[in-house]
């Protein structure tokens, strides 16, 4: 019966997450003549839905901290990536519109990958290497340009909790591209949502919001090894019980 419960659970949030993209998808075609901001708000309806489902039915709350630290100016969001929570609860959480970056296979997938496509967010074709990141920067400017800020995961994948994945330095060779500042998130979503797994555990999700670094002085590798230090030490404090080992 233990065991029942969260498996009941999910199952009833997956029907209602794939309900609500189904209903959601069609409402975004409805609001695609409006103006971006418009159009923006009403497709991040779906993620604060989506949470609050997660949180009604599979008991998956969450608290932030240091939100404070968030910036009124540009900036590009490097984001710890342990489960699909973060990609949906970010959207519409912080205080800019966030454009993510993401391979273009995505915008295939029915419904969900429809409607992203009317958002002015950044897929790339991993397979053009130099040019994909060249692609990047120049719809990057002009999305900073706009007032949205960029979204990336630097460790590339969800990674399991309590390891660590290799830091890519894209997201850093942006940010001095631009000279947008950085802003660092760690949080610990994957010990409710965990990676490949269809159970959802109830849980208090803190996300932890570092203060903004400057690309100034920085190369693309020193200031990834800067973003890298403090998610993964903020990640020590928030989850210290998944690393004990050090």
């Amino acid at each position: 019966m233990r065991n029942v419960v969260p498996f009941l659970r999910s199952l009833l949030f997956a029907i209602v997450m794939l309900v609500a993209t189904v209903v959601w998808a069609c409402v975004c075609f409805l609001a695609a003549p409006l103006p971006y901001n418009k159009r923006f708000w009403v497709t991040s309806r779906w993620n604060v839905f989506i949470i609050w489902a997660a949180k009604v039915i599979c008991g998956i709350r969450y608290q932030f901290k240091g939100y404070d630290n968030l910036p009124d100016a540009p900036a590009i969001v490097l984001a710890k990536h342990q489960s699909a929570w973060e990609t949906i609860f970010l959207l519409p959480s912080l205080t800019r519109p966030l454009v993510y970056v993401f391979k273009k296979e995505i915008l295939y997938i029915p419904f969900f990958g429809w409607g992203m496509a009317l958002l002015r967010m950044i897929p790339i074709d991993r397979k053009e290497g130099k040019n994909a990141f060249a692609h990047v920067v120049r719809h990057g400017k002009r999305r900073l340009a706009d007032g949205q800020w960029i979204i990336m995961f630097p460790e590339g994948t969800r990674i399991p909790v309590g390891q660590k994945g290799k830091y890519k330095s894209g997201g850093a060779r942006l940010a001095v591209e631009t000279q947008a500042v950085v802003v660092p998130i760690a949080h610990n979503s994957g010990e409710c949502w965990p990676k490949n797994s269809f159970i959802k555990r109830p849980g208090l999700v803190t996300v932890s919001i570092g203060k903004p670094i400057s690309p100034q002085h920085h190369t693309p590798e020193s200031l990834m090894q800067e973003v890298e230090n403090w998610i993964e030490s903020e990640m020590r404090v928030i989850s210290p019980h998944v690393y004990t080992g050090g």
